[in-house]
């Protein structure tokens, strides 16, 4: 059939004409029609349509066009698409919900070019809906308003049936739930009111019942590692089939049944606990429960305190050892006990500090309870020692010539800078400054120090940690002794240049600044001529040179 374009063309003449079109497009969607639209089918089409629409009133058609538009989709739902999907159910009607939503996206695609000086003119100056929002708004009321709730329901029960471990058609799935996000037209309303919002209440009730048995049933090692996996599986699912926009949401529901509801019982379980896993230092299951409960709000908080009560109960283990080999005055004689006590408290930081770098990720929380915990130890009177005391000790006996500690530059290097962090948590540092500075003093004076790079390295750290004014003294006795160094070189090469003024005797004179070293008691001395002679000279030569 053709309409003549010259003659004018009433509205059920034409309208006989497109409904030649719509069932010959009706039966390509139903696999009856062989041939798809030529290129002069769709023109005829296209222009019959235009025509109608340009014609003079009162034979300008466009009203009801675009309500005779609209009746195709309604008949054509009504007697086709609803009549196949009725007589199906589960995935059966999922499959078939999808068969016809693409048939429908093809059908508004065609009628939309057909009927397209609708939406250029007539639409446009009446401000309608659009031709493909009319198509689907059909499909919409009609379809999808009475499968909604069969649909939701299909998808959920397969979305269980996974998560118990069977194989589904997820490629059906991300089909179904495109239709709910696509039906909104650019809106989330249906997907999040008609599918997701009943999702994530399924989700939770199927993890609260998994997690009731769990938690009763599994170690906490082998309960984390459940939790872990099924918040991978529910994240994958998201990649898969649901909508992007459902990830925090979901993922915070299985948090919440899986971890925030039973945080106390999954981290003081007795014998695999929190507690437990640091006990025998189980780092991977550490590192796991921290990855698990960071991404719950304060889920870290009882992870942290529960470190933190551990490192004090170690720390004070070593506390109460030492005390108990004190008490034994033959085993601890030279000081080595207390040496040995220095020396496993850095030991026990150089451990827990790696705990809280590898397992914890350097968490804040983490580092400020090791803080505190080391606080609690650190500040313990050892042996009748204060820890400020051993600490300059044991950084006494690696600097010194002869000491116990046999240590390469590199190791040495390491154990000052450990030593300076415990001094961290020391509360009195001035004390600490007061015993380093005395033992200082002598390693300087008597020419006991194995290193001057090393007494140089450790002052650089105790300002870094301390600041300026804290090592400042400590700086001024290496200056004087470095000075007084120079001094004698000149003051022998003076004597090598003036032999009448030689007083025939060796003497070597350090000279000091009174403020920078530790108070001595005076003593009167009664000193021989010759050296009250050679003295005479120092001063004669100091006053020759410097004044």
């Amino acid at each position: 059939m053709t309409v003549s374009q010259m003659k004018t063309i009433d509205l059920e003449e034409g309208w006989n004409f497109m409904q030649t079109g719509i069932t010959k497009l009706r039966d390509i969607l139903e696999g009856q029609a062989e041939t798809q639209f030529s290129s002069e089918e769709y023109m005829m089409l296209y222009t019959t349509i235009y025509n109608m629409c340009t014609q003079k009133p009162p034979h300008d058609h466009s009203q009801q066009l675009y309500e005779k538009y609209k009746e195709a989709f309604d008949d054509y739902i009504h007697s086709t698409v609803l009549t196949s999907l009725r007589g199906k159910h589960d995935e059966f009607m999922l499959r078939e919900l999808v068969k016809r939503w693409l048939d429908h996206k093809v059908m508004v695609r065609w009628l939309t070019r057909f009927f397209h000086y609708l939406d250029r003119y007539f639409i446009a100056r009446r401000s309608l809906p659009a031709l493909k929002e009319v198509g689907l708004t059909c499909f919409r009321d009609l379809v999808y308003q009475e499968l909604r709730s069969n649909a939701r329901d299909a998808v959920i029960t397969l979305i269980d049936q996974e998560r118990e471990g069977e194989q589904i058609d997820r490629a059906l799935l991300k089909n179904i739930l495109d239709i709910f996000v696509e039906i909104g037209m650019g809106q989330m309303d249906y997907y999040e009111n008609d599918f997701e919002v009943v999702m994530l209440q399924d989700t939770a009730a199927f993890y609260s019942r998994k997690a009731s048995n769990w938690i009763v049933e599994d170690s906490c090692p082998d309960y984390m590692m459940k939790a872990e996996d099924c918040l991978k599986k529910e994240k994958d699912r998201v990649s898969h089939y649901l909508h992007s926009s459902s990830e925090t949401k979901l993922l915070e529901k299985v948090q919440n049944e899986l971890l925030v509801v039973y945080t106390n019982d999954l981290l003081e379980k007795e014998h695999s606990g929190c507690r437990a896993l640091l006990r025998d230092d189980k780092v991977e299951d550490l590192s796991r429960m921290y990855r698990l409960f960071h991404k719950v709000p304060k889920g870290l908080e009882p992870v942290a305190n529960m470190f933190k009560q551990h490192v004090i109960s170690e720390g004070m283990i070593l506390v109460q050892h030492a005390e108990d080999v004190a008490s034994n005055k033959a085993e601890n004689t030279s000081g080595a006990q207390e040496q040995a006590f220095v020396k496993k408290v850095i030991d026990l930081h150089d451990k827990y500090f790696a705990y809280v770098t590898d397992c914890f990720s350097n968490n804040s929380l983490f580092h400020k309870a090791l803080k505190e915990a080391f606080e609690v130890f650190c500040n313990k009177v050892v042996a009748g020692f204060s820890s400020a005391e051993l600490l300059a000790s044991y950084c006494d006996n690696i600097l010194k010539k002869g000491g116990n500690e046999k240590l390469s530059d590199e190791a040495i290097e390491e154990t000052l800078d450990k030593v300076v962090k415990l001094l961290a948590y020391i509360s009195d540092k001035d004390l600490f400054a007061d015993f380093y500075r005395k033992k200082l003093s002598r390693r300087l004076l008597f020419d006991k120090s194995a290193n001057d790079d090393h007494e140089r390295l450790i002052l650089t750290k105790l300002k870094q940690q301390c600041g300026g004014q804290f090592t400042s003294k400590m700086e001024g006795m290496v200056t004087d002794l470095t000075l007084a160094k120079e001094n004698q070189t000149h003051f022998q090469e003076y004597l090598s240049n003036n032999q009448a003024a030689n007083p025939g005797m060796e003497l070597t004179v350090t000279v000091l600044t009174t403020g920078f070293w530790p108070s001595y008691k005076s003593s009167d001395l009664s000193l021989p001529a010759e050296m009250v002679g050679s003295i005479f000279l120092i001063i004669f030569y100091g006053i020759e040179n410097y004044i």
